[in-house]
Protein backbone atom coordinates (compact mmCIF):
# COMPACT_ATOMS: atom_id res chain seq x y z
CA UNK A 1 0.00 0.00 0.00
CA UNK A 2 1.63 3.39 -1.05
CA UNK A 3 0.62 6.16 1.77
CA UNK A 4 0.94 9.94 1.04
CA UNK A 5 1.00 12.59 3.79
CA UNK A 6 0.51 15.91 2.44
CA UNK A 7 -1.61 19.30 2.98
CA UNK A 8 -4.85 19.48 1.97
CA UNK A 9 -6.67 21.75 0.04
CA UNK A 10 -10.04 23.15 -0.87
CA UNK A 11 -11.30 20.69 -2.99
CA UNK A 12 -10.35 17.78 -0.17
CA UNK A 13 -13.01 19.05 2.30
CA UNK A 14 -15.71 16.86 1.15
CA UNK A 15 -13.48 13.70 2.57
CA UNK A 16 -12.12 15.74 5.25
CA UNK A 17 -15.90 15.92 6.31
CA UNK A 18 -16.46 12.59 5.82
CA UNK A 19 -13.98 11.76 7.99
CA UNK A 20 -15.20 13.90 10.58
CA UNK A 21 -18.55 12.54 10.52
CA UNK A 22 -17.08 9.08 10.88
CA UNK A 23 -15.09 10.15 13.97
CA UNK A 24 -18.21 11.46 15.90
CA UNK A 25 -19.50 7.86 15.16
CA UNK A 26 -16.65 6.61 16.44
CA UNK A 27 -17.01 8.78 19.65
CA UNK A 28 -20.48 8.14 20.24
CA UNK A 29 -21.82 11.79 18.50
CA UNK A 30 -22.94 10.47 15.70
CA UNK A 31 -25.30 14.04 15.28
CA UNK A 32 -22.95 16.27 16.62
CA UNK A 33 -21.62 18.01 13.52
CA UNK A 34 -22.99 21.03 12.43
CA UNK A 35 -19.96 22.28 10.01
CA UNK A 36 -20.51 21.82 6.45
CA UNK A 37 -18.03 21.32 3.58
CA UNK A 38 -18.81 25.39 2.67
CA UNK A 39 -17.95 25.98 6.00
CA UNK A 40 -14.61 23.92 6.17
CA UNK A 41 -13.84 25.38 2.81
CA UNK A 42 -14.06 29.61 4.23
CA UNK A 43 -12.91 28.54 7.15
CA UNK A 44 -10.09 27.06 6.32
CA UNK A 45 -8.60 28.65 2.78
CA UNK A 46 -10.11 32.55 3.04
CA UNK A 47 -7.83 35.25 3.81
CA UNK A 48 -7.06 34.38 7.05
CA UNK A 49 -7.45 30.43 7.99
CA UNK A 50 -8.93 29.07 10.99
CA UNK A 51 -7.15 25.95 10.61
CA UNK A 52 -4.19 23.39 8.43
CA UNK A 53 -5.01 20.46 7.85
CA UNK A 54 -2.68 17.25 6.67
CA UNK A 55 -4.80 14.28 4.54
CA UNK A 56 -3.38 10.83 4.10
CA UNK A 57 -4.05 9.40 0.56
CA UNK A 58 -4.13 5.35 0.47
CA UNK A 59 -3.54 4.30 -3.00
CA UNK A 60 -4.85 7.85 -4.15
CA UNK A 61 -7.39 7.70 -1.88
CA UNK A 62 -8.08 10.15 1.20
CA UNK A 63 -8.34 7.87 4.38
CA UNK A 64 -7.15 9.95 6.85
CA UNK A 65 -6.62 13.43 7.96
CA UNK A 66 -5.45 15.79 11.05
CA UNK A 67 -7.22 18.84 11.57
CA UNK A 68 -4.81 21.56 13.46
CA UNK A 69 -4.57 25.13 14.38
CA UNK A 70 -2.18 27.58 16.47
CA UNK A 71 -2.54 28.44 20.10
CA UNK A 72 -0.51 30.81 21.78
CA UNK A 73 0.52 29.83 25.69
CA UNK A 74 1.71 32.54 27.94
CA UNK A 75 3.89 30.39 29.43
CA UNK A 76 5.58 29.05 25.90
CA UNK A 77 4.60 31.13 23.21
CA UNK A 78 3.41 29.26 20.04
CA UNK A 79 1.67 26.10 20.36
CA UNK A 80 0.13 23.80 17.74
CA UNK A 81 -3.21 22.44 19.15
CA UNK A 82 -4.45 19.15 17.08
CA UNK A 83 -8.51 19.11 16.83
CA UNK A 84 -8.84 16.06 15.27
CA UNK A 85 -6.81 12.90 13.79
CA UNK A 86 -8.85 9.63 12.57
CA UNK A 87 -8.44 7.28 10.35
CA UNK A 88 -11.24 5.71 8.09
CA UNK A 89 -11.84 2.37 9.90
CA UNK A 90 -11.17 0.61 7.12
CA UNK A 91 -7.60 2.13 7.34
CA UNK A 92 -7.06 1.81 10.80
CA UNK A 93 -3.57 -0.34 12.23
CA UNK A 94 -2.34 -0.05 8.44
CA UNK A 95 0.52 3.27 9.53
CA UNK A 96 -1.89 5.99 8.24
CA UNK A 97 -2.49 7.50 11.49
CA UNK A 98 1.03 7.45 12.60
CA UNK A 99 2.07 9.03 9.25
CA UNK A 100 -0.39 11.77 10.13
CA UNK A 101 0.85 11.84 13.93
CA UNK A 102 4.43 12.03 12.81
CA UNK A 103 3.93 14.83 9.89
CA UNK A 104 2.28 17.05 12.45
CA UNK A 105 4.80 16.81 15.05
CA UNK A 106 7.34 17.43 12.64
CA UNK A 107 5.20 20.89 11.19
CA UNK A 108 5.02 21.87 14.54
CA UNK A 109 8.89 21.57 15.40
CA UNK A 110 9.48 22.72 12.09
CA UNK A 111 7.41 26.56 12.81
CA UNK A 112 9.02 26.71 15.74
CA UNK A 113 6.40 25.89 18.21
CA UNK A 114 7.29 24.56 21.80
CA UNK A 115 4.45 22.10 22.55
CA UNK A 116 1.99 20.32 20.51
CA UNK A 117 -1.03 19.04 22.34
CA UNK A 118 -4.55 17.55 21.97
CA UNK A 119 -7.41 16.17 23.83
CA UNK A 120 -7.90 12.40 24.27
CA UNK A 121 -10.94 10.65 25.75
CA UNK A 122 -10.13 8.55 27.78
CA UNK A 123 -11.77 5.23 27.15
CA UNK A 124 -9.61 5.81 23.81
CA UNK A 125 -6.79 3.01 25.50
CA UNK A 126 -5.42 2.64 22.14
CA UNK A 127 -4.70 5.92 21.22
CA UNK A 128 -3.78 6.95 25.02
CA UNK A 129 -1.25 4.02 24.60
CA UNK A 130 -0.19 4.94 21.43
CA UNK A 131 0.53 8.64 22.71
CA UNK A 132 2.57 7.53 26.15
CA UNK A 133 4.46 5.23 23.59
CA UNK A 134 5.67 8.46 21.70
CA UNK A 135 6.47 10.15 24.35
CA UNK A 136 3.71 12.36 24.61
CA UNK A 137 2.47 13.23 28.33
CA UNK A 138 -1.45 12.74 29.28
CA UNK A 139 -2.49 14.18 31.95
CA UNK A 140 -4.60 12.53 33.95
CA UNK A 141 -5.14 15.88 36.66
CA UNK A 142 -6.35 18.87 33.51
CA UNK A 143 -9.84 18.58 32.56
CA UNK A 144 -11.28 20.01 29.17
CA UNK A 145 -13.60 22.78 29.97
CA UNK A 146 -16.54 23.72 27.14
CA UNK A 147 -19.28 26.09 27.35
CA UNK A 148 -21.86 25.14 24.05
CA UNK A 149 -23.72 27.88 22.30
CA UNK A 150 -26.81 27.58 24.53
CA UNK A 151 -25.01 27.73 27.96
CA UNK A 152 -22.98 31.07 26.12
CA UNK A 153 -26.20 32.37 25.53
CA UNK A 154 -27.62 31.98 29.04
CA UNK A 155 -24.79 33.45 30.63
CA UNK A 156 -24.60 36.62 28.30
CA UNK A 157 -28.14 36.97 29.05
CA UNK A 158 -27.58 36.82 32.77
CA UNK A 159 -24.57 39.23 32.81
CA UNK A 160 -26.30 42.13 30.71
Amino acid sequence: MNIEVRKATKQDMPAVLKLINELAKFENEPDAVEITVKDLENDGFGDRPLFECFVAEANDTIEGMALFYYRYSTWKGKTVHLEDLVVSEAFRGKGLGKALYTKVIQYSKQQGCKRTEWVVLDWNTNAVEFYKNSGATVFDEWRTVQMDEAAMDSFCDKTR
